[in-house]
Formats: structure tokens, C-alpha cells, sequence
């Protein structure tokens, strides 16, 4: 290390907070490689007599130096708050899971009892969870109040293996006769979804004494939100349940409805943005009168209240029935002009079948054999280019073929940037995390976009521009709707900025508006930091 780096080291180090028994290092921005780099943070350790808090938000630490602060923590066996939040940025996150298990092995080894854990902002996926799974089963877990884990990426895998290790823990700490008393969880933007959100849901039910509960933007939908609302039964002294931008649907609604009936402890419900519909409201809107005489909706009513309650629900007015019978009219009218324009692109689809040879009669009718009574259906005709397009899909992706990503970039006009736009987009929008559809994906937006930036015709700066305004974060005096979801071209993007092929002055360009606060980014924000990271190692 040289020494104007350990100058600044030691500069940044003499603003570390001490007192109330936590060391803070939050903020700092030390970039932690190897030993030699953390020798001023493991002085400290060592030399801090009482440790129960460690802050080590906004900094970096790699696998080498994680060790040997690991090897400081092993004598600290008073730590109870983990503040370990962003605190693996531009790491890999294949260095994330073993430091992460040196750091947990060092508590497990102190013989801590941990109070609070914060990893939040840790872009680890997965295979993080599996960093800290042995920590949590541990003695050191069985005291443990308050687990964040926000903005980790998750995903449904780790969702299960946290859900797991939770029961685990819960049921080595019963057997000591102290049972596990969870109070906080927080795991908003995870990409938990049904599965992930149902085997926490289980957790959850086990543990039965949660205060607090954030999961928002997870992608969950109604058979993950009515699993939820039955362990929030459970856990009686709920006091918080932020559940925002996570689809319910009136049956997620109804289900939420009735544990709020036989809930008393609740003082904030956060279901914003969740697609309760009418009848939902209704339900949770008889709920809270029924079951919770101190929550109140209206921020009048709220004024004169003991309790200062906060109610974020698509819920209008529930003490007025004005409106209602037109918010149904138009939710209606909604619900019908969305089946026709499904009808009218099935329809559109299979006119563009029939007019290739390929109508539904043959694709549906089954043919019988002659002198045999049963029927065997014609199998499924090979996909076009063109019929991939128009109706992308990962089935009809894979169907073209192994020469897919030529097809596509030849039948692709790489003159005309709003065509290569709409077809990277379509491309992207079937990416999937799993090998043959992620490989397929990748493949052919690499032949698409090499042919389009090698031509000399190319406008790579139109391209960006038209880009960025089809992903609906940069306007246009055009009426262009942005696509449903930005997960497929984020993901797609990561990959692609990483290619000779694209241009490196892009990036700048590119990385100053996915940085820009926007809701569609906030929801994919998993694949958001994967492409930010990325574009910051460039």
C-alpha cells in the first residue's frame, strides 16, 4: 500500500465515531483488499474494549481483508449489532459468500449473542444467503431481534434457504429453552415472489413473534400475500406490515382483510401500490373498523389520535361511499379493454399463422391415422423470426434453433436504430436466469448488436437515446409506451456493455440514467446494481 493511500486511510480513520460501546466506521469509503489495508480497522477492533457495535456501512471489503477482521472479532464476544449494510461495493459476488462466512464463523467463535443483523444493500443473490446460513443456525443467532435484509437479491432461492435457516434456528433455540423472538424483518426488493414469500411465510408461523414485517416490491402475488397474512395471524403483536408494490388482487386482499380482524397491536399498513381492487378494499376497509379501533385512515381523523397511525392503502375514502360504484365502472372498463387487446393480439397472432401455412386448425386440430382410432397431434410447427418478434416468448426463442442469433441479426434492418431497438428489446424481454434461455439471449443480442455498431451508418448516440426512452427513463414529445418491465434489458444491458462491441462512450450516458431515482428501475433494483456495478468497473 502506498504511503499517501495509508495517509488517507489514516486521515478517514480519525473521524471513526466511538461511544455507547459501537465502533463506527459507516461512510467512510475505505477500500479494504487485502491485510495490509485493514490494519488500521483491526487496531481499533482489538483495542476496543466492549464492543457491541460494529458499523461497517459504506465501505468495501474483500475476501483477504474479511479474514482478518474476522480474526479481530473472535475475542469480542459482548457484539450484539451487526451494521454490515453496502458494505461489498464493485466486489464480485463470488467474493461476497466467503467473506460473509469468515466474518460469521468469527461470532460463532466469540461466542456472540447478536441483537441486530444488517446486511442490507448487499448485492450477494443466492448464494450470499449461503454466507451467513451457518451464522444463523448458531447459537449466536438464537438472541437475534432484528434481521434487515434490503436490496440483497435474494431472489426465491435465497428466500427458501433464509426460511430454512430461520426454522432451524428457531428449533436448536426451543431446545436450549430460549426460543428465537424475531421482532424485525426486513427484505424489501428481493425478488422473493410466491415461493420465496411462502416458505418465509412458514418461518414466519413457526417463530410467532414479529413486531415488524417490511417486504415490499417482491413481486408476490395473491397465493404468496394470503401464505403471508395467515402467519401474520400468528404473530399477534404485529405493529408494522409494509407489504407496498406487491400485487394482491382481491383474493390477497380478502385474505390480508381477515387477519387484520383479529390483529390490535397495528399502527402502520403500508399496501400501496398492491392492486387490492374494489372488493379488497371493501373487505380491509370493514376490517380495520371491525378489528382495529385505533387505526384510522383519514389524516383528519388521525390529528386528535393518541397513537399517530399511517395508513398507505389503495383504499380512496372508507367512510364515504361516494365514487365507489365509478371506481368499479372504470376498474371494469380497464379489466374489459385489457382481455381485448389480449383477444386482438391472439387474434393478430394467429392471422400471421394462418397467412405462413400455419393456422390454428392445423396447429390445434389432432389428425387421426387411418385404421387406428386414436388421434395424434401434429407436433408444433417451427417459429419465424418474424413470429418470435412479434410474440416474443423463450419457448419460441430456443425453437428457432441453434442458429437463432444469425437469423435474427440478418432479418434484423441494422440501418434503421428504431428497428434494432424494438428487437433488442423484444430479445431481452424473455431473458430468463436459467442456462439455455440466458445463453440464447445472450447469443443473439451479440450478433444484433455487433452487426448494428460496426456498420458506419449506425447512430450509436440515436441509439442510446431511443433506447433509454422506450425503457421509459428519458422523455419524448412522441406518445411511445415503455416496456412492462425492465428486468430483461438490464440484465441483457450487463452483459452487453461488457462486449468489445459497444461502445465505451455509451457508458457514461448509460449509467447516469439507470442512477436516476424512477420506479420501474426501484423494482428491478437487483439487476439495476448489477449494471451499475458493471458499468463502473469499465
Amino acid at each position: 500500500m502506498a504511503s499517501e493511500d495509508i495517509a488517507k486511510l489514516a486521515e478517514s480513520l480519525a473521524k471513526t465515531k466511538v461511544g455507547g460501546g459501537q465502533l463506527s466506521f459507516k461512510g467512510r469509503s475505505l477500500k479494504l483488499n487485502t491485510a495490509e489495508d485493514a490494519e488500521e480497522v483491526i487496531k481499533q477492533i482489538e483495542e476496543f474494549d466492549g464492543l457491541e457495535a460494529l458499523r461497517l456501512e459504506g465501505n468495501t471489503v474483500g475476501v483477504e481483508a474479511a479474514k482478518v477482521i474476522a480474526k479481530a472479532l473472535e475475542k469480542k464476544s459482548e457484539l450484539k449489532r451487526c451494521h454490515w449494510s453496502d458494505m461489498f461495493t464493485g466486489r464480485l459476488r463470488s467474493e461476497i459468500p466467503p467473506a460473509l462466512i469468515s466474518l460469521g464463523d468469527a461470532l460463532i467463535t466469540a461466542g456472540a449473542q447478536l441483537v441486530e443483523l444488517d446486511l442490507s444493500d448487499n448485492a450477494f443473490g443466492p448464494d450470499g444467503v449461503r454466507g451467513f446460513e451457518a451464522l444463523l443456525k448458531s447459537p449466536a443467532c438464537y438472541t437475534l431481534q432484528e434481521l434487515k435484509l434490503n436490496n440483497c437479491g435474494m431472489g426465491i432461492g435465497g428466500g427458501k434457504i433464509l426460511a430454512a435457516a430461520l426454522k432451524e434456528c428457531h428449533r436448536k433455540s426451543s431446545a436450549q429453552g430460549k426460543p428465537l423472538a424475531l421482532k424485525i424483518f426486513v427484505a424489501g426488493r428481493n425478488r422473493l415472489e410466491n415461493d420465496g414469500a411462502t416458505a418465509l411465510a412458514e418461518a414466519f408461523g413457526i417463530i410467532g413473534t414479529l413486531e415488524e414485517v417490511h417486504m415490499p416490491q417482491n413481486g408476490i402475488n395473491h397465493p404468496g400475500i394470503t401464505a403471508l397474512a395467515q402467519a401474520f395471524a400468528i404473530n399477534s403483536l404485529l405493529k408494522v406490515i409494509n407489504l407496498n408494490d406487491n400485487t394482491f388482487t382481491e383474493k390477497g386482499a380478502v385474505a390480508m382483510a381477515e387477519t387484520l380482524k383479529a390483529l390490535r397491536q397495528v399502527e402502520v399498513i403500508n399496501f400501496g401500490d398492491c392492486l387490492v381492487r374494489s372488493k379488497g378494499a371493501l373487505a380491509i376497509a370493514d376490517a380495520l373498523k371491525e378489528g382495529l379501533h385505533k387505526l384510522k385512515v383519514l389524516p383528519s381523523a388521525v390529528q386528535n389520535c393518541k397513537y399517530i397511525i399511517k395508513v398507505i392503502c389503495e383504499l380512496s375514502n372508507f367512510s364515504d361511499d361516494e365514487g365507489e360504484e365509478e371506481d368499479e365502472e372504470e376498474e371494469e372498463e380497464e379489466e374489459e379493454e385489457e382481455e381485448e387487446e389480449e383477444e386482438e393480439e391472439e387474434e393478430e397472432e394467429q392471422q400471421q399463422l394462418k397467412e405462413r401455412g400455419q393456422g390454428e386448425q392445423d396447429l390445434m386440430t389432432p389428425k387421426k391415422i387411418i385404421g387406428s382410432q386414436d388421434s395424434t397431434p401434429v407436433p408444433s410447427p417451427p417459429v419465424d423470426v418474424a413470429t418470435f418478434l412479434a410474440f416474443p416468448s423463450p419457448e419460441k426463442l430456443l425453437r428457432l434453433g441453434p442458429k437463432c442469433s444469425v437469423l435474427i441479426a440478418q432479418q434484423t434492418d441494422t440501418s434503421d436504430v428504431e428497428k434494432v431497438v424494438t428487437a433488442l428489446l423484444r430479445i431481452s424481454s424473455v431473458f430468463k436466469d436459467e442456462a439455455p434461455v440466458k445463453t440464447a439471449v445472450h447469443e443473439t443480442t451479440d450478433a444484433l448488436m455487433k452487426k448494428a455498431f460496426s456498420s458506419a451508418t449506425f447512430n450509436s448516440d440515436a441509439f442510446i437515446t431511443r433506447l433509454l426512452i422506450h425503457m421509459g427513463l428519458l422523455k419524448s414529445e412522441e406518445k411511445i409506451k415503455a416496456v412492462p418491465s425492465l428486468y430483461g434489458i438490464l440484465m441483457t444491458l450487463n452483459h452487453m456493455v461488457q462486449q468489445d462491441y459497444f461502445p465505451k462512450s455509451l457508458a457514461p450516458v448509460l449509467s447516469a440514467f439507470v442512477t436516476k431515482p424512477n420506479r420501474a428501475l426501484d423494482s428491478c433494483s437487483f439487476a439495476r446494481h448489477m449494471l451499475l456495478q458493471t458499468l463502473h468497473q469499465l
